[in-house]
Formats: C-alpha cells, sequence, structure tokens
C-alpha cells in the first residue's frame, strides 16, 4: 500500500523523484517502521491546516528547538496518515481532526545524537490534517510552544526550516489550482 502511495506521490511531484526513490528503496528495510533500526526509520507528520486553509499549526520542537510540523515515529504502523493524525492528535489536543489519505510532501532529514540515541535519519512522510471544530490546541510536553501561523507568510519567510516553506508553497499553489477549478473547500 505504502509503495503505491510514493508512486502516486511520484507521479504529481516528478520534481522530488530522487526523494520517492530513496523512500520507497528503504521499504526493503528490516524494521523501517520502528526505532530499532538504527540507521534511519520512518515517521510521519502532520500539515495540519486550519479550517480555512489559511494557517498551519507548528510546534516549536522541545528536542531539535526549531519551529516545525506536528510528527513523530511510525513505531510499528505501515500506514503514514495514521501516523500523522495519531500524532497532530496527541501535539495539539485538538479535537474532529480529518486526515487526507494521500502523501502531501515527504522529507529525509538527519536527526541528531539526543540523550544517549546516536544520529540517524528520519524519513518523514507528510499528510494534510485538517481542523474541523476548534482550534484551541492544547500544549504536549514534546513542544516548547505551538502556534498557528499564516501559509503565505511561511513561504516566503528565509528563516523558516527549508522544507515548511516546500510544503508552503505547495499548499499555495494547490489552494490556487482548486479555485481555479472552481473546488469549494480547497
Amino acid at each position: 500500500m505504502l509503495r503505491r502511495k510514493f508512486e502516486d506521490y511520484l507521479g504529481r511531484h516528478p520534481d522530488h523523484m530522487s526523494t520517492a526513490v530513496i523512500f520507497t528503496e528503504f521499504l526493503d528495510q528490516q524494521d523501517c517502521f520502528h526505532r530499532s533500526n538504527r540507521g534511519g526509520h520512518f515517521t510521519g507528520s502532520a500539515w495540519l491546516v486550519s479550517a480555512d486553509g489559511l494557517r498551519v499549526l507548528l510546534t516549536h520542537h522541545r528536542k531539535l528547538n526549531r519551529w516545525l510540523q506536528l510528527g513523530g515515529h511510525a513505531d510499528g504502523e505501515p500506514d503514514s496518515s495514521l501516523v500523522a493524525l495519531q500524532e497532530a492528535r496527541e501535539e495539539s489536543g485538538l479535537p474532529g481532526l480529518i486526515v487526507e489519505p494521500e502523501i502531501f510532501d515527504l522529507d529525509r532529514h538527519w536527526i541528531p545524537e539526543h540523550g544517549g540515541v546516536p544520529g540517524h535519519w528520519h524519513l518523514d512522510i507528510r499528510h494534510v490534517v485538517r481542523t474541523t471544530r476548534s482550534e484551541e490546541f492544547v500544549v504536549s510536553d514534546e513542544s516548547h510552544a505551538l502556534a498557528w501561523r499564516d501559509i503565505s507568510e511561511i513561504a516566503v519567510d528565509p528563516d523558516a526550516d527549508e522544507s515548511l516553506r516546500r510544503m508552503a508553497l505547495r499548499w499555495l499553489l494547490r489552494q490556487r489550482e482548486r479555485r481555479e477549478q472552481g473546488m469549494v473547500g480547497a
């Protein structure tokens, strides 16, 4: 199933071919969904957007000390959309979240050594998660803080994480294309 999602992603984002190939080949690694794979493992993240689609909820990550999207380890779960949804719920406390099943973004990034855990790769599979009710979040112990940020501002913020800028630009392009196609609730 995940292999098909990677193929679908590649069809939508051919400019991201090298990354999609790395992710597809990594599926053949033993324990690729578990932290026990010390070289690296799959993680899942949420591009958690407000109901109006204009803002995204970011975490000031406690371990990495940077503003990032919500997310975490797969811990054996091969369905990346479920991982993204679970992490969004746990890290935000928001009720009524819904997740889009297709992959929104892929990002492979190095996680430095921390607390005795050696440095390793995270192969992060990102999904769009949407709010449907309250936007009043609860900060978990994994974050210094949470904040709703304007997506159009992230897209042009030179200090923002590169992958956040990529997702912001991708989101804005998707919203524009959907408006042009007359799709409501893009």
